[in-house]
């Protein structure tokens, strides 16, 4: 046998003397729900506000015994005042499958989702190790530009220097040819 899935709601609504009339929610009230099997076992036992909705599963078939207890003295105080109590109770076959296969489906969206992330992830550690390749290339270009610049440098000041010592031995030369000197 499956078990039963039991909604009950609730609305709580207190005698106002003044108006003849009950008031839309009793203030500071509360309802202390409690639901047994016919054996006495609790399936329920919580405090609610003046209005709620409870939930239970019975496993077993059978009556059950819903009891709905105020939390207030004040109604003893007042020994006049009425209570008004809205009940509401559904009860259906609780389709384990449909939770199963929602549970499912959160489980494959939480997994795709997982998936996409881990996507994106390979996606972030392919373009930073492509961006360290270029910048190791791009370092490389720039070391072998710079050296390249300062040996050009050296071979330029190497022939400013020959060509210098050329010409004044050309210019002696032409002194000494001249009988200037």
């Amino acid at each position: 046998m499956s078990p039963i899935f039991k909604t009950g709601t609730f609305k709580t609504q207190q005698w106002d003397t003044d108006r003849h009339d009950f008031l839309q929610s009793a203030p500071g009230l509360g309802m202390f729900v409690t639901v047994t099997t016919y054996n006495d076992e609790v399936l329920l036992s919580k405090l609610y506000g003046p209005h709620g909705t409870f939930y239970f599963t019975s496993h077993s078939p059978g009556e059950h015994i819903i009891c709905l207890e105020s939390n207030s003295t004040r109604l003893v105080s007042f020994g006049g005042s009425k209570l008004r109590i809205h009940l509401d109770i559904r009860v259906g076959e609780h389709d384990l499958d449909a939770a199963i296969a929602q549970a499912k489906d959160k489980v494959n969206e939480v997994s795709f989702k997982l998936e996409h992330l881990i996507e994106q992830i390979e996606q972030i550690i392919k373009e930073q190790n492509y961006q360290r390749d270029r910048e190791e290339k791009f370092r490389i270009t720039s070391e072998d530009t710079n050296s390249n610049v300062l040996w050009w440098a050296f071979a330029q000041t190497l022939i400013f220097i020959s060509v210098g010592i050329f010409q004044m031995k050309y210019l002696r030369d032409f002194f000494i040819a001249k009988k200037l000197v």
